[in-house]
């Protein structure tokens, strides 16, 4: 329809400017050429240039079925042309669509963005037509016939209706049926890594100045430059490096139960986890019979959130509270309770060695959208093995650390310390440059993973930057994915954050939640009451006559229908 009617606005410009080119070309102009000229000379030359047309002609316009059919044939020329439009409007390839980035700014944020700061106003045409690339490396082109094909998402709202901060945007998911059968019958390929082990170590001894712990073994500088050298065979740290097998005597520990469990095989995992009794347990909603049967939600929690719970009388005997099996932690590596919760977020394939894919939670999550519909839309479809939401505002490191420090995320020092030594390695801030890399900062509240080689070894390295420096995750991000990226051909899928916030909904944590006050309940609305007429004395009704009363009936016959109206809506 816009596009109709921008086709017929377009044509009525352009016949008043054929109109105009003849007037200064001098056709009709000839005839007004003298403006003292009377009246009568001008209408005998507008005659004159009609007197040519011949008299079939006239004939023709004066007939009524030649004029409907000519009425027919312009409007059937202004639908086509305007569906032509249409048409090369939604189908045309946009940078900010393809790249999903900067475009979908205003959408999500519905204020300015920092990538003006790179891709100026000016500049907006110009990417346009050189930056026509893929979301990533591995993106694939749906094949015709998928429901998804021609899903694109709607523009922004006005200014003025626009709210400030993140928020969710559309996302085309497939049915759970059909993202079933989508899951690929074998594992992706990893690319030049084919066999990783993991160092053990019964005595680590810290030899260098920099960070570092018991559990995670404290590997030196060269051996942390050796890990990113990739092979087809590697080893290195990774957590656990004590003890037979990740869980026993390793610290983070399991009991025996639960370590039997972790060990068998599933297709697919979802896993969280609170300690220090941080967060408050979300259950999952949406979740269809095929995944309540087949996907296993794992939660994990230490001994002081385990207390909590019991105490409350909500974790019983049977380690369920709802969908979640809840695995009890011993022996916790850390003191920092979010540096222990980046043990099993970033060390899930050490702790299932059996398990193709998960999707990782951070315990202030709510899952809305079923496993496989996730996996589908973020994994499968886009031929990745690797999916992590990027930062809705920020996509700098260096701009990220200066955000923490101003928000007391963790001691400035050592954050500086850790911005200092990624800057030496050749860490630059973000451009343009390093399109189709879309951010250096995640999100990293949810992580979407095949357990092949080449993620195993990534979240390897993720967790021993973490373990070497801060817990801050989203600082180190970029780095271990960079060095990794350079040695072989594998990206990550860099999603939008406003999609994340479609599948998951994000609560606070405990401490703020306990310092809300309660909601108000919401005003109970009670119908008018009817006007007390008892005791009154009625007095004489002057009765209506004629047009009046009719008119009177009438007016009272609407506002009832328009009250039934407005209480059925």
């Amino acid at each position: 329809m816009n596009g109709g009617s921008l086709g017929l606005r377009t044509g009525s410009y352009g016949l008043l400017q054929n109109i105009n080119g003849a007037i200064a070309g001098g056709g009709i102009s000839k005839s007004l050429s003298n403006v003292r000229k009377s009246s009568t000379k001008m209408l005998s030359g507008i005659r004159e240039k009609e007197r040519p047309l011949p008299n079939a002609w006239y004939r023709y316009i004066g007939c009524r079925r030649f004029s409907m059919l000519l009425l027919i044939a312009f409007a059937l020329l202004v639908f086509a042309l305007g569906s032509f439009v249409v048409n090369k409007d939604s189908t045309s390839p946009n940078v900010l669509q393809r790249i999903g980035t900067l475009g979908i700014v205003p959408y999500v944020n519905g204020g300015h963005h920092e990538a003006s700061q790179i891709l100026g106003e000016k500049d907006k045409k110009k990417d346009e037509n050189r930056f026509q690339i893929p979301a990533f490396k591995g993106a694939s082109v749906l094949p015709f016939h998928h429901p998804c094909t021609n899903f694109t998402f709607p523009p922004p709202p006005p200014p003025t209706r626009r709210r400030l901060g993140p928020r969710s945007c559309p996302v085309c998911y497939l049915p759970v049926d059909q993202a079933i059968a989508s899951m690929p019958s074998s594992s992706s390929a990893s690319p030049v890594l084919h066999n990783l082990t993991y160092v053990l170590n019964e005595n680590p001894i810290k030899s260098e100045p920099h960070g570092g712990s018991d559990f995670g073994g404290y590997p030196s500088l060269k051996q942390r430059n050796d890990s990113f050298d990739i092979k087809e065979s590697m080893a290195v740290h990774c957590g656990f490096v004590k003890g037979s097998k990740p869980g026993h005597g390793t610290g983070f520990d399991f009991e025996e139960s639960d370590l039997a469990e972790l060990q068998q095989f599933h297709d697919i995992i979802v896993a969280s986890a609170i300690f220090g009794n941080y967060d408050v347990i979300q259950q999952p909603q949406n979740i269809s019979e095929e995944a309540k049967k087949n996907i296993p939600f794992y939660m994990f929690v230490d001994e002081e959130t385990e207390a909590f719970m019991k105490n409350r009388s909500i974790l019983s005997s049977s380690k369920r509270v709802g969908l979640w099996r809840i695995v009890v932690i011993y022996n916790v590596p850390y003191s920092d309770a979010r540096r222990n919760g980046k043990v099993p977020k970033l060390l899930l394939h050490r702790i299932f060695p059996n398990v193709r894919y998960s999707i990782w939670l951070d315990g202030k999550l709510q899952l809305v959208v079923d496993p496989y519909q996730v996996l589908e839309r973020f994994l499968w479809r886009q031929n990745a093995n690797f999916a992590i939401s990027r930062h809705y505002r920020r996509f700098d490191v260096f701009v990220e650390a200066e955000a923490n420090k101003a928000a007391g995320k963790y001691d400035n020092s050592s954050i500086d310390e850790q911005v200092d030594f990624y800057k030496n390695e050749g860490l630059t801030p973000y451009s343009e440059a390093k399109l189709p890399i879309t951010s250096d900062v995640p999100e990293g509240c949810v992580l979407i993973k095949e357990h092949i080689p080449i993620t195993n070894l990534f979240t390897c390295l993720w967790f021993n930057e973490v373990d070497r420096f801060t817990s801050r995750d989203q600082l180190s991000f970029a780095i271990v994915r960079d060095k990794i990226m350079t040695k072989v051909d594998w990206s990550i899928n860099m999603f939008l954050d406003c999609e994340r916030r479609n599948f998951v909904i994000q609560s606070y944590h405990r401490d703020l939640l306990e310092q809300m006050p309660p909601p108000v309940p919401a005003a109970v609305r009670r119908p008018p009451a009817l006007p007390n007429t008892r005791g009154k004395t009625p007095g004489k009704r002057i009765p209506r006559r004629g047009r009046d009363r009719r008119s009177g009936s009438r007016r009272h016959r609407k506002a009832a229908a328009s009250n039934r109206d407005s209480n059925f809506f």
